[in-house]
């Protein structure tokens, strides 16, 4: 049993006497109808903190296949329970019998002695006094002071309190909220982190071995699943309506937070981190953030395609090209392809000024200012949410070994910090582990690569193939390149689930010592090869299709076949086409999975999992055992920054793509909240200060995205020729014609024209050298403001509020005072509250001095 510690000299004194509070404002509680939903024993008190589970058949069915006997994992287990009842964990066992195996579970519970102590061991942050937190949406106060009604506001019933904190001390016990009520001092999810901290550390066999841990236990498939459980059904009962304020936390999640009549409310963030904790709390802070910041680029992308179809009817060239008939006959697109008339082009010419049109670069230029300002505000409001959240001041120092670490490490050495014996990697073999996983990665950019060639020349074939059809021998280019995208991004998805299963292979090989480390890892590995996977065939249109083709006469060819060009209407609409299919179309396709798939994998382990009696009701443990395991955030995470990079990165090719991205997360968010909500066992709470090595990875897509679109304006538009020309000439009439060079004499009997600024000889002519020039310094001009005016808003826009800087400070400041021994010190404190909390301007009051011709004044001569 574990015993709390002595008490220090002068800890009866009291600095901050604060009684219990009453009901409302005990610091566990967040609602009444929690006691009437808790899981407990059987004895209907002791409250179930954890649940461990395993199944008796699977080690029959293993049994054989390993070198660990059934037997050998019941005695390890049995040892693991027994050092936990040492420890002082309260056990109750129950089983429950199916058609061919036997599940067993171990419920677990912290009696008040071991809460306190471990509480006081991993620094727990317990109240101090109850506060304003600061305001999370602005949204809110800019409409309350219009007086306009706010459409995005509900009232969630039953918010969480928000107190001054510190860490919590036994001996201290007096000077907290709520210290008296044992039952509700604590918070589930305390509960739940004390809990987890005792199964992390409870070793079960030999401890030079790494055999410690219930994560280790899971992996290896001694235990089957350890969970904390989830607060009561997430659906109402039958019957009469259940007031709001009765509603447990988890319906309120589901009625305020889940339902999709909710796609236009704020979210409930508050109660979302007091049931998941920061970690998952930040994710859909950081994911309501972002879709609510697309919502202002989506207008003005609207706005700018809106642009594009009223220069559809009044562009010059356009209209020039559509009616100049046979003028213009062009050279054949490919070998066996016949002449063709410019006019022929008329409805896609119009159609790429939908998207290479002036406005484009407005909106490249809005778009890149538009990112760095989202950062910035995601760090004030990241900085926000961590304070309110109280983890401004958490950081883990000391992190433990990862269990699969523990268990495949040679070697062992002192920790100069705890000194406990632990598994030790050397430093030499993980960098050459490491150089060799670069090399991995480097052979499948290679892989993406050669499918990317193997795409352009399926569509250099189809194209053949269909035009040797005269029905279809218009269409030809068109079909192509819409089959080639559908197709590559197919390739795209079946190289990333290959990849990610490589990616997890060739980090856990690595051998990195802690969770943290191998995440950033893997993280690192999955995004360098995702931005190629996803990026390289947009990068490919964008900025080498139709690039190095030659003249008539001089085609240059790969492999005996004549190098791609672009279409009949350019390469821009060819790059807005190949974005749309692959962020629309991968969307579509991680919607369909997300909604389909948690269901059918729901359906299929409740299936699996009948008991042979049905009982009348379900326990709690079973219920929350048939759901799916929380695999944690990566996949969200690397979906919403891969939509990041195509909306930002090739921006200026599609004006569209972020009211494509903005409902795709409108849907993202309820789906995700019904994932947790309704199919996930609820996950294991994790603090957290931000999104993590996400928002470098942002910030660095930030920063490639000013640079391409600088290039994509630059050389992939028709923006700096038309400029160009109409500097010169003081008109657009005969642009056309400007950007149209005739084929050398000896390509052909018949005169034909193509895309160049070249003389009959195939030389460049001095305009070629002038655009190069106007486009080179358009790129350095482009991505030197921004950077500038980027770098600007990062100096005058303080990551940290500085109202929440203020609040720090005076959580410190309290926190340093209840944890101090000096009571006088402590009643100036309080009696001085109202003048540190009080922010209110007073007028200075001039020091009294004595009348000049006052008898007793010192200065009067006497």
């Amino acid at each position: 049993m574990v015993k709390g510690r002595k008490a220090e000299e002068g800890d009866g004194a009291t600095l901050i006497a604060m009684a219990t509070e009453p009901d409302h404002n005990n610091y566990g509680s967040v609602n009444t109808q929690q006691k009437q939903d808790r899981n407990t024993f059987s004895d209907g008190i002791t409250i179930i903190d954890f649940v461990l589970v395993w199944e008796e058949s699977w080690e029959e069915q293993c049994e054989g296949k390993t070198n660990v006997t059934a037997a050998h994992r019941r005695k390890l287990r049995e040892d693991f329970l027994a050092e936990l009842q040492t420890v002082g964990v309260l056990q109750q066992r129950t089983e429950v019998q199916q058609a061919k195996n036997k599940i067993c579970y171990v419920l677990l519970s912290a009696p008040w002695n071991v809460m306190c102590y471990f509480a006081e061991e991993i620094s727990l942050r317990v109240p101090l006094e109850v506060v304003t937190p600061p305001e999370l949406n602005w949204t809110k106060e800019v409409l309350e002071k219009l007086s306009l009604p706010n459409l995005l506001r509900q009232d969630v019933p039953n918010p969480p309190p928000y107190h001054y904190t510190c860490d919590f001390r036994n001996n201290k016990m007096e000077r907290f909220l709520g210290s008296r009520d044992m039952e509700t001092f604590f918070k589930p999810t305390q509960r739940h982190q004390v809990l987890y901290e005792i199964l992390a550390r409870t070793p079960y066999g030999v401890v030079e071995k790494g055999e410690v841990g219930i994560d280790r236990l899971v992996s290896e498939q001694i235990f089957t699943a350890a969970f904390p459980l989830h607060q009561g059904p997430c659906e109402q009962p039958r019957g009469p309506a259940v007031p709001p304020d009765c509603l447990s936390l988890r319906q309120i999640l589901l009625e305020y937070w889940a339902r999709w009549s909710r796609w236009r409310r704020y979210q409930p963030l508050d109660h979302i981190r007091e049931y998941y904790g920061e970690k998952i709390a930040l994710y859909f802070a950081w994911l309501g953030f972002y879709t609510a910041w697309l919502l202002p680029v989506s207008v003005v992308g609207l706005l700018v395609f809106m642009f594009g179809i009223w220069l559809v009817y009044t562009d010059v060239p356009a209209r020039e090209l559509c009616a100049s008939g046979d003028s213009f006959v062009m050279c054949p697109l490919c070998n066996i392809c016949s002449y063709w008339n410019l006019s022929s082009i008329c409805h896609t010419y119009k159609a790429g000024l939908l998207f290479d049109n002036g406005g484009t670069v407005f909106f490249s230029v809005f778009m890149s200012l538009w990112a760095v300002s989202f950062l910035e505000s995601w760090k004030r409001r990241s900085s926000t949410l961590t304070y309110r959240w109280d983890c401004s001041a958490w950081s883990d120092i000391e992190e433990r070994p990862r269990p699969e670490f523990a268990a495949m490490a040679p070697m062992t050495t002192r920790n100069p910090v705890t000194g406990a014996e632990e598994p030790y990697f050397p430093g030499k073999a993980r960098f050459n582990r490491t150089l060799t996983g670069v090399m991995v990665i480097i052979v499948m950019i290679a892989v993406v690569m050669i499918f990317l060639v193997a795409i352009i020349f399926y569509r250099s074939i189809l194209s053949i193939i269909i035009h040797k059809d005269k029905f279809f021998m218009s269409s030809a280019g068109r079909i192509a390149s819409i089959s080639g995208s559908l197709l590559n991004l197919l390739v795209i998805l079946m190289l990333s689930r290959f990849y990610i299963s490589l990616a997890h292979f060739l980090t856990q090989w690595e051998m990195h010592r802690t969770q943290s480390q191998y995440e950033d890892m893997f993280i690192l590995k999955v995004f360098i090869f995702q931005f190629v996977n996803f990026y390289s065939s947009p990068v490919y249109i964008a900025f080498f299709k139709g690039r190095f083709i030659g003249y008539p006469g001089k085609y240059h060819t790969l492999f005996g076949m004549r190098n791609e060009d672009c279409g009949p209407g350019g390469c821009l609409i060819e790059l807005a086409q190949e974005l749309l299919v692959i962020m629309v179309g991968k969307q579509i396709i991680n919607n369909v999975q997300e909604f389909i798939s948690p269901k059918l994998k729901a359906w299929w382990q409740r299936r699996n999992m009948t008991p042979v009696e049905e009982p009348e009701e379900q326990s709690p443990w079973e219920r929350d055992y048939q759901l799916l395991l929380c695999e944690g955030l990566f996949d969200e995470y690397l979906e919403m920054v891969l939509q990041f990079g195509f909306i930002t990165i090739f921006v200026a090719a599609c004006p569209l793509a972020p009211v494509f991205a903005l409902v795709n997360n409108w849907v993202e968010v309820r789906l995700d909240a019904q994932k947790f909500v309704r199919e996930y066992r609820r996950p294991v709470v994790e603090r957290a200060q931000g999104i993590g090595i996400w928002l470098d990875i942002l910030q660095v897509i930030t920063h490639l995205a000013v640079i391409t679109n600088a290039f994509l304006i630059a050389f992939t538009t028709s923006f700096l020729p038309r400029l160009y020309y109409a500097h010169t000439t003081n008109s657009l009439h005969g642009y056309v014609n400007f950007t149209l060079a005739t084929a050398p004499g000896n390509f052909s009997s018949t005169p034909c024209r193509y895309r160049g600024h070249r003389d009959q000889n195939g030389d460049l002519l001095p305009e070629y050298f002038h655009l190069l020039a106007i486009r080179l310094t358009f790129v350095i001009v482009f991505e030197h403001v921004v950077f500038f005016i980027g770098h600007m808003i990062d100096l005058m826009v303080p990551d940290i509020p500085e109202e929440v800087e203020i609040k720090i400070k005076r959580e410190y400041y309290m926190a340093k005072e209840a944890l101090a021994d000096n009571q006088s010190l402590g009643k100036k404190v309080i009696v001085g509250e109202t003048v540190v909390q009080s922010t209110e301007l007073r007028q200075r009051k001039p020091d009294p001095s004595p009348p000049t011709d006052s008898p007793s004044s010192p200065h009067t001569t006497p």
